[in-house]
């Protein structure tokens, strides 16, 4: 489980968190949304060690401000926004540095880690470009890359930021599909952040609204995607109403 308790963070002396604390459970998708500025990628990033932050994040007992790098890194995995990539690294030698935190004092893989390079490649529907230089990819394809490193760390918390930014729908609807297969069935914990309120509605357990660095709402995500509470968390009238052919809320602008 991963615990944010009390968490607040600040960006050139303005606040930009204030005093946040939910659960990721095992098991559990759960997205973060909100319109920009909320603070979604603030708390992925103060998870994450990104940047420094006041309160507690911890799993298991431990708080991570306490651990190591290193230790921090073999029990959360982080898929950030779209990135700089090192573009004279192959795509396999990028998704095997996931192995980082595992490796002993020569910092040599060995075939365990090069079997779960292989399969998080695999999970991406990238093994056939393994060869490539990331300084070749599309945008989307490095997005795809990030989150096979991530896989390869094999830790039992995973945080994302947009992943799905610079995606096409197809190769959204299939990341969001292994990320929920993930967690569901090798019991991970997935903190997400999505700016897409219907793929959070469709492939979160539970949704967590922020607004202005507050914490408005958390549960599922009826619970929280209400025509109140979105109206007035984005300025925006909506209607919610039952997708037609999925088991979700699906959430439309209202007509003028």
């Amino acid at each position: 489980m991963l615990k944010i308790q009390n968490l607040s963070a600040s960006y050139h002396n303005r606040q930009v968190l204030h005093d946040v604390s939910f659960d990721v459970k095992n098991g559990e998708v759960l997205a973060l949304i909100g319109p920009n500025g909320a603070g979604k990628s603030t708390i992925i990033r103060a998870a994450s060690g990104v940047i420094p932050s006041a309160g507690h994040i911890r799993t298991n007992g431990d708080d991570f401000q306490a651990l190591e790098p290193f230790q921090r890194a073999r029990y959360l995995a982080v898929v950030p926004q779209a990135i700089a990539l090192p573009p004279a690294f192959t795509v396999w030698e990028t998704v095997l540095m996931g192995r980082t935190p595992y490796l002993g004092f020569l910092g040599q893989a060995s075939k365990h880690d090069e079997e779960l390079a292989r399969g998080a490649l695999s999970r991406v529907n990238a093994l056939d470009f393994s060869d490539r230089l990331v300084g070749e990819l599309s945008g989307g394809e490095r997005q795809r890359i990030l989150l096979a490193r991530a896989l390869c760390q094999s830790t039992p918390i995973l945080l994302l930021d947009e992943p799905t930014a610079h995606l096409d729908l197809q190769y959204q609807v299939s990341l969001l599909e292994l990320i929920r297969e993930l967690a569901h069935k090798e019991n991970l914990a997935v903190l997400i952040a999505l700016h897409d309120l219907n793929l959070a509605a469709h492939y979160a357990d539970r949704v967590a609204l922020l607004v202005g660095g507050h914490l408005r709402a958390i549960g599922s995500p009826r619970q929280v995607l209400t025509a109140d509470l979105i109206s007035h968390a984005y300025c925006l009238p909506v209607q919610v109403v039952e997708h037609p052919f999925m088991d979700a809320p699906l959430v439309l602008p209202d007509k003028p």
